[in-house]
């Protein structure tokens, strides 16, 4: 679909949806040609970076993706299963336990990091202005959240 229409008149959701839509894909089909394709979804992705380099608690974790206590259980059973996080002991004593990345997740890190950074200088030598793009971005954000903290960027796609 290369046809270069103005896009004065597409409705200003949609082209967001679409641009996120068509960045995703191909930052996937990257993934999984620099192998990391196991499976991993976004929400994935988006699990390994609310735990970060120090773990959450599985209810720290549905709070930070904005889901059920029950959806970050099953999150974080499935990423088990495949090796990317483990259960530890809390640090701090008690029944919880702390949800941290293995070194398989790290290196999905790694990868994705490195793919997002390619694809971005690639877009940027597409004659898109990414600087100005996430000025925009960041004050349309702004715009629509007031003064509040941001919230979680749900997976809901």
């Amino acid at each position: 679909m290369t046809h270069h229409q103005s896009d004065d008149g597409i409705e200003l959701g949609f082209l967001l949806g679409l641009g996120f839509q068509l960045l995703l894909g191909e930052f996937t089909r990257r993934l999984e040609e620099a192998g990391h394709a196991d499976g991993l979804r976004p929400l994935h992705g988006m699990a390994f970076q609310a735990l970060g380099a120090r773990g959450a608690t599985a209810t720290e974790l549905a709070e930070r993706l904005g889901v059920t206590k029950q959806a970050a259980g099953q999150i974080v059973d499935d990423l088990e299963r495949r090796g990317y996080v483990r259960r530890e002991p809390h640090p701090e004593g008690g029944r919880r336990k702390l949800v941290v990345l293995t070194e398989a997740a790290h290196g999905h890190l790694r990868a994705a990091g490195r793919i997002l950074h390619e694809l971005e200088a690639e877009l940027g030598q597409d004659s898109v202005d990414l600087g100005a793009l996430r000025a925009e971005l960041g004050r349309l954000v702004r715009a629509l959240n007031g003064d509040g903290p941001l919230p979680a960027l749900r997976p809901v796609w």
